[in-house]
């Protein structure tokens, strides 16, 4: 049996994607499939997205035939609503798989994605100008 260079055991081919304290390492291409793209309708997904479970998710006999970084997702979405960065930062995985996962969810009818409201226009300035020589017409 051969000893690793640390001395700390066995060294078995593949040892490299192995971590002693993280545990097997998992290439994100794994976890989409290769995919870098959110599914066949490339919805984006940006950042400050909302996302929810669905009001009328599929069965758990669907949810069981999820990946467990879909199922993560949908935990941290279960416990309340998150924006995509928030759902990468709290299952620990890269952005751009998340997006992948999510869009599987959102095309399983797992999750729904809203965008919040954009902050109000501002009103043009030249409105802005007759309102205040108005006021000081007063």
């Amino acid at each position: 049996m051969n000893e690793d260079s640390t001395g700390d055991g066995p060294s078995a081919p593949g040892s490299q994607w192995y971590d002693a304290d993280a545990g097997p390492l998992v290439r994100p291409y794994a976890m989409t499939g290769g995919r870098t793209k959110p599914g066949p309708s490339n919805v984006r997904f940006d950042l400050i997205a909302l996302v929810v479970v669905d009001d009328d998710p599929p069965g758990p006999a669907d949810e069981a035939l999820l990946g467990p970084e879909h199922r993560s997702l949908l935990t941290l979405c279960r416990a309340e609503t998150q924006s995509v960065a928030e759902l990468a930062a709290d299952a620990d995985l890269p952005v751009g798989v998340v997006r992948v996962l999510l869009g599987d969810l959102l095309e399983s009818g797992f999750v729904r994605v809203s965008r919040p409201v954009p902050p109000a226009q501002l009103p043009d300035e030249r409105i802005l100008r007759e309102v205040i020589d108005g006021l000081r017409a007063l």
